[in-house]
């Protein structure tokens, strides 16, 4: 499936898939964004070069609309967008806990609608992207839903029902992985490092780290145990860790983030 692509919400995230796409290569002749503050229109023309409609004129021109919105204002997104909407349109919702049957009783019968669970490294061309296919979507459908991600990061595709715990993985892990280098660059300081320092050695060996997991395909628990040497600085470390359960506790917060999701889609139900 090719065509026009309309991203309807200019905040970070929608900027950041315009931004992606644009650096793809995607020709921005072919992309508009929904946007009605005038100021915030004008930036995103002059830097990007794009064409910037209101929300009703974008669902009439493209083919595929990524709604890039807070749960909260997606109903009323949706109502604005009804009238617009037509079959064998491609509607992407990036609005977290949103299931792809609310957005089908809410668009015209035959509109294909798939689910994101997309993540903030997206700004810097390594999000992690899960999609889920709703009941009229079809492969091309989901094709042109991986392309349109694709242009920030990975994409992979999920039964919609694997969703709350995509978000609790992936949607917010970089959150648990900022909390992690957060303190231990506080650790660093307490063990007398000047605070530059300390966050200069934490950053580049969690960036070291993720790319040794990556490009090798090794398990965590083997690059783990190759650090740790027996009765070695490692070994205790990690001793304490466990002691303090901190495995336990990182099952526990991914639990509660998946439950949260899961209440968030029945509130909006």
């Amino acid at each position: 499936m090719t065509g026009s692509v309309a991203i309807l919400g200019a905040g970070v995230m929608g900027e950041t898939l315009l931004s992606g796409l644009v650096r793809a290569g995607r020709p921005v002749d072919g992309l508009l964004v929904g946007e009605k503050r005038p100021e915030r229109a004008a930036e995103l023309e002059e830097r990007y070069g794009v064409r910037v409609v209101d929300n009703r004129a974008a669902a009439r021109e493209a083919d595929t609309l990524a709604l890039v919105v807070k749960p909260q204002d997606m109903a009323e997104l949706l109502a604005e967008l009804h009238d617009e909407l037509r079959p064998g349109q491609l509607v992407v919702s990036l609005a977290a806990g949103i299931t792809t049957a609310w957005i089908e009783a809410r668009v015209p019968e035959g509109v294909a609608v798939v689910r994101v669970m997309a993540n903030t490294p997206a700004l810097v061309d390594e999000g992690m992207a899960a999609i889920s296919r709703g009941s009229v979507c079809d492969e091309e459908h989901l094709v042109a839903a991986e392309s349109l991600l694709a242009a920030t990061g990975r994409v992979l595709r999920v039964p919609e029902r694997q969703q709350d715990a995509v978000t609790a993985i992936s949607g917010s892990g970089p959150a648990y992985l900022f909390f992690v280098v957060e303190s231990m660059i506080e650790a660093g300081v307490h063990l007398g490092l000047p605070r530059a320092t300390a966050t200069e050695l934490v950053v580049q060996t969690v960036v070291g780290s993720a790319k040794l997991l990556r490009d090798t395909g090794e398990h965590p628990t083997v690059l783990r145990e190759r650090v740790t040497s027996p009765g070695g600085t490692t070994a205790a470390a990690v001793r304490e860790l466990e002691e303090h359960k901190v495995r336990a506790a990182f099952l526990v917060a991914m639990e509660a983030a998946r439950d949260r999701s899961r209440a968030m889609a029945e509130g909006s139900a």
